[in-house]
């Protein structure tokens, strides 16, 4: 996601929230940084209006929300507040700062080996957390990572569900994205645990060599390579390539255990101390301060500082 000024449209708050700037877009509403009652960062996401009307989409809201409500771990944003009752229907999460994975790889290009050992480490650990409490992501890829500065952290639980709970999605589509979707899944059948182990091999490839895992086109074609063709892993260290073909096995019986991954990720040094990792987080979007909303509910106070970035603009590293 990529930060903006608000704009006229947009509400001082949102619940008691005062809104500060937009972080961005997605399928299922608009997401606002804004400050909490007592001076705290959130991070608001709204249902947009033009699906409010629609029960599975308000059933999939409140499934995030319930996701993030129980799901308690180092790698995923606390539930700070939400609105599930009535129009406007919205949810608060701790605010993290930091690019995504997807735009730090777009801006920087391939990260090295070890660190994507390092980075992959951690997240293999956070979908284990999400997986500990009986709940498959279902949507893991680069733009749901965000690297922030004490390590990364998971969003968009819009479609998680519960093991055994029946999928929500529309016109019979299978849940995910295009190239990050496991086979299995793209065939018909539920998506378990393995199928994010699927999307984290992906996401490393994407990771290792700045590219789509399965190339780019329309969905159809890569989700046909995703299911019959195998990763890019061209010029790929052969021991974190062997890694990647090992989670983007066609056969999820076959892929490894999320805690192989750690254990074959293992390198030396924490990933906060990884220079490179260090170094992606000033990779982030600011907005000029004299662009954010500085009257009214909304307004920015007086020497104002949400981070300790110095500078000429507002130090609201964005979600890329």
């Amino acid at each position: 996601m990529s930060m903006e000024p608000l704009r006229d449209v947009d509400p001082a708050c949102i619940g008691a929230h005062a809104l500060l700037a937009r972080l961005g877009a997605g399928g299922m509403g608009q997401v606002y940084l804004a400050r909490s009652p007592g001076g705290r960062l959130v991070a608001v996401k709204v249902i947009r209006d033009e699906i409010v009307g629609h029960p599975e989409a308000l059933a999939r809201f409140r499934r995030e929300a319930e996701t993030v409500r129980a799901v308690r771990s180092a790698y995923t944003a606390n539930l700070i507040d939400a609105s599930l009752a009535a129009a406007p229907f919205w949810l608060a999460t701790e605010y993290v700062a930091g690019p995504t994975l997807a735009h730090a790889v777009a801006q920087r290009g391939a990260l090295p080996a070890d660190t994507c050992r390092r980075l992959f480490a951690a997240l293999a650990e956070g979908l284990a957390s999400v997986h500990a409490y009986g709940v498959t992501h279902r949507d893991f890829k680069p733009q749901n990572v965000i690297l922030g500065a004490q390590g990364p952290q998971l969003i968009d639980f819009g479609i998680a569900r519960g093991v055994g709970e029946t999928a929500l999605t529309q016109d019979g589509q299978a849940p995910g994205t295009p190239g990050y979707t496991a086979p299995e899944v793209l065939l018909g059948a539920e998506a378990g645990p393995a199928a994010d182990v699927f999307a984290l091999g992906a996401s490393l490839a994407y990771a290792a060599t700045g590219r789509s895992p399965f190339g780019t086109g329309v969905a159809a074609t890569v989700s046909y390579r995703a299911v019959h063709e195998p990763v890019d892993v061209a010029g790929v260290e052969p021991g974190l390539a062997a890694l990647i073909e090992a989670c983007v096995a066609k056969d999820p019986a076959v892929r490894p255990e999320l805690s192989e991954v750690v254990a074959r990720c293992a390198v030396r040094d924490a990933l906060v101390d990884d220079p490179v990792y260090v170094g992606l987080g000033a990779l982030g979007e600011a907005v000029p301060l004299h662009e954010m909303r500085t009257q009214g509910p909304g307004a920015v106070p007086y020497g104002y500082t949400p981070t300790a970035y110095a500078g000429a603009t507002a130090p609201l590293p964005g979600r890329g």
